[in-house]
């Protein structure tokens, strides 16, 4: 009896508009999904999968969410097999552009008008780290930032905030309002009750001086929480 051909089938057995660099070519990326888009980048895949197939395993690794990918070293893009140094750096430096991306449009924000101006603002500070960040954008009465400042670095689930810090600085700046974030790389938006006494505290030290508190915002990833919206101030 003989043995069924096993033989694999790869991209270049593809239909040519199912191929990833000819499906950008006709139909432009935004007609790719992600598994394509990476697999343009790693170019190969292993012997026994395409470069597709091993990116959509890549993805999967990061429960398919591009901003848990984001966070990923060259350590745990080599965790999937048909994954070098070489393709992992060059995945890095696509996801390190596109976050550069984010952070020129955000440079157009030129006042805060809602926690959304904020969370655009801040995304690109905290939402692709893996421990926990607290910063604050320090505003004038016309809400315009005049300074963003990392207040503290933490581990994976807290970080220690100096409330007399802030209202240093703030002072120093002449600031009247200040918007304190943080980020949760759990991607669990809800405040912990710390973040809920830390907010109570810095406002009500910040009344004392005139400046108000004028929210508090936590990032978690392509999503946040604001104080102000959930009347929480």
């Amino acid at each position: 009896m003989s043995k069924p051909n096993l033989t694999r089938v790869t991209l270049k057995n593809w239909a040519i508009e199912d191929r990833p660099r000819e499906k950008l070519l006709m139909k432009g990326a935004s007609a790719l999904s992600d598994s394509e888009l990476l697999a343009i980048l790693i170019g190969s895949g292993n012997r026994e999968e395409t470069a597709v197939e091993v990116c959509k395993r890549i993805l999967a690794s990061a429960d398919n969410d591009l901003n848990k990918l984001a966070r990923f070293g060259v350590n745990d893009f080599k965790k999937t097999k048909g994954i070098g140094p070489a393709k992992a750096v060059t995945i890095i430096a696509a996801l390190e552009l596109g976050r550069r991306r984010k952070d020129s449009e955000v440079k157009e924000v030129k006042k805060i008008s809602s926690s959304r101006d904020a969370y655009h603002i801040l995304y690109p500070l905290l939402s692709d780290l893996n421990h926990e960040e607290t910063w604050a954008l320090l505003l004038n009465r016309s809400n315009h930032v005049k300074r963003t400042m990392l207040v503290s670095k933490g581990g994976i689930a807290a970080t220690v905030v100096d409330v007399r810090l802030i209202l240093r600085e703030a002072l120093n700046e002449y600031a009247s309002g200040i918007i304190l974030a943080h980020n949760h790389p759990t991607n669990n938006c809800l405040p912990s009750e710390q973040d809920i006494n830390i907010t109570t505290k810095l406002k009500s030290a910040a009344k004392l001086m005139d400046i108000n508190l004028l929210d508090h915002i936590i990032v978690c990833g392509d999503r946040y929480y604001s104080f102000a919206d959930e009347n929480m101030l």
